[in-house]
């Protein structure tokens, strides 16, 4: 099996793997009293579907029964609260300096014994949909929160007779030494005000993410948010991933088939909103055979450069889907949304985000009707998405470290998918390496994978902004339109400027004039604060994710040929 869940005597040790105070703190109550063993996909269903306050819609699922679910379930509606978004104040990463992983530690004991008065649901899923790569993955969660659940377990893949063999037939990852993922959570916790407990290691008292990826554990205490448990366990399953000779992915990978046959695999990497999921999802009116692998994560071998899925399904925003709308026939669950009655008395979704920001759907692997979870052909191209309004809508980067340290400085703006902290702004630019704002390793690791990629593997890299370029929107038409152009091999790029490590294609309403010193000047300051951002690694976190010098050189020499 891929992933270890069974130990002799012999390898129960403290220098074993697998074993450490944080993942033993976190294993050890799924083995209590209080615990209940989820068993079926279906069983999940109805305990959330008479969890109180869970709203029952006249929606079907459409074909559930291909899901382990009984013909006549029904999509379930249940909504948080005030919190519809992540929140990355609350996350802690053992390893990282200054994170107090013995004091923690202590917050956690005290969380798992308060769980003591609850009865607590034991739920298992699989990570990874191909025999390359599975583990499973373990959810331990109170009783009231059983929405929370049946979505995890939707969300990833629950034990189908199916999975169940091919999971036995995997090859073990880390040969054989990576325990299973272990997730505690208690979304009712509040914060212990109590002797030998001390809260001031928290960002936030009222809530904690705490992971250590070094032995697949986590805990979530305080946050109801289901993001929180999806993203939570990728974050460890990408951690689990990245040791394993594998670039850990958030975004979207598709492969096309051209017309004279051949393949071209195309990944595209954003922050939620971005435009990942319509640039992976994207019928190009029928001009290309198109296979989905995921719109938001994905590994991908750097030595074979072989993707595999991690999810069979999609957490994607309803905004733009309202009632009536076809692609809502592949609804499996919703969070925060509205309900009303239709002409007949039936209940109805109220999406558009109405009642509130980043409502989601857990959408079924139908609404890519050519869904794969693996694609053996190797990766064509690498896109990252940023919504830089200094950054034409495509240029093209040459010269692995340039490549790569773009990668890492990927400047895009927050989405409502993110619960912010009082004070920050959401509508400034930031930098979110890689668009992963999950990763639990040091970010010299990224850069290393994606580095290989394009030197040694070949694969091409570009640059798209889906937002506005000198206050004019990019259109989705836009981004599209240079995708084929790219696949049609009508793409002429040429050097553009003074940049010999940067081409542009030129697009209809969208060319700058790299001549004019006022854009010149502004799209300098962008670099500048890129090659800022490179430099500071050496000293925020104490160098924690210091990055080469070679991607330092890149950036700076980008900035040197700009002049001024």
């Amino acid at each position: 099996m891929s992933s270890k869940a069974n130990y002799s005597a012999e390898e129960i040790r403290k220098d074993k793997p697998g074993f450490s105070p944080t993942r033993s703190i976190i294993e050890t109550p799924f083995y209590g009293n209080n615990v209940i063993k989820i068993q079926t996909l279906k069983e999940a269903y109805e305990l959330a579907k008479k969890s109180p306050g869970t709203i029952v819609t006249d929606i079907p699922i459409y074909r559930g029964q291909e899901f382990g679910l009984d013909k006549d379930a029904k999509v379930l509606l249940f909504n948080d609260g005030a919190v519809t978004g992540r929140y990355s104040t609350a996350r802690k990463i053992a390893n990282e300096p200054a994170v107090d992983c013995s004091a923690l530690d202590k917050i956690l004991m005290d969380a798992v014994y308060e769980t003591r008065w609850k009865t607590l649901y034991h739920a298992e899923v699989f990570v990874g949909l191909d025999p390359e790569f599975m583990v499973k993955a373990h959810l331990l969660i109170p009783k009231g929160e059983e929405n929370i659940m049946y979505n995890w377990m939707l969300n990833f893949q629950y034990m189908s007779d199916e999975y169940v063999r091919m999971y036995r037939s995997s090859r073990p990852v880390g040969n054989g030494n990576e325990p299973d993922i272990y997730l505690f959570s208690d979304p009712q916790w509040s914060g212990l005000d109590r002797a030998g407990i001390d809260l001031s290691c928290l960002s936030d008292p009222k809530c904690l993410c705490y992971f250590n990826t070094d032995h697949n554990c986590a805990a979530i205490l305080g946050m109801r948010y289901f993001g929180e448990h999806k993203k939570g366990t990728l974050t460890m399953a990408w951690a689990l991933a990245n040791r394993n000779g594998y670039a850990s992915c958030h975004g979207g990978q598709k492969k096309y088939t051209l017309k004279d046959g051949s393949k071209y695999v195309a990944s595209v990497f954003g922050l939620s909103g971005s435009g990942k999921s319509t640039l992976t999802h994207a019928k190009h009116d029928g001009k290309y055979e198109v296979t989905v692998l995921h719109d938001d994560a994905f590994i991908i071998n750097t030595d074979t450069c072989v993707s595999v899925a991690l999810e069979p399904t999609y957490f994607d925003k309803t905004q733009d889907y309202p009632a009536g709308c076809e692609d809502n026939k592949y609804l499996l669950t919703v969070q925060n949304c509205g309900c009303t009655l239709d002409m007949n008395g039936k209940i109805q979704l109220v999406t558009e985000d109405i009642r509130n920001g980043n409502g989601r759907a857990i959408k079924s692997r139908l609404w890519s009707p050519n869904r794969v979870d693996k694609i053996a052909e190797p990766v064509n191209a690498i896109f990252w998405i940023m919504k830089d309004p200094t950054i034409p809508p495509v240029v093209k980067l040459n010269g692995a470290s340039l490549a790569s340290v773009m990668g890492a400085t990927l400047a895009t703006k927050r989405s409502t998918a993110e619960r912010l902290a009082p004070g920050i702004d959401p509508n400034a630019l930031v930098v979110v390496p890689y668009a992963n704002p999950f990763r639990t390793y040091p970010l010299a690791n990224d850069y290393a994978k994606f580095k290989k990629l394009v030197e040694e593997k070949n694969v091409d890299c570009y640059i798209i902004n889906t937002g506005d370029f000198m206050g004019k929107k990019v259109k989705p038409k836009d981004t599209l339109g240079i995708m084929e152009a790219i696949l049609d091999g009508k793409a002429s790029f040429h050097q553009w400027g003074p940049l010999t490590d940067i081409q542009i294609f030129d697009w209809e309403g969208f060319i700058p004039d790299i001549n004019d010193e006022d854009y010149r000047s502004q799209l300098k300051a962008r670099m500048e604060e890129r090659l800022k951002f490179v430099a500071n690694t050496a000293v925020l976190k104490e160098g924690y994710d210091k990055l080469p010098e070679d991607a330092l050189m890149a950036i700076q020499k980008v900035v040197d040929e700009l002049g001024l």
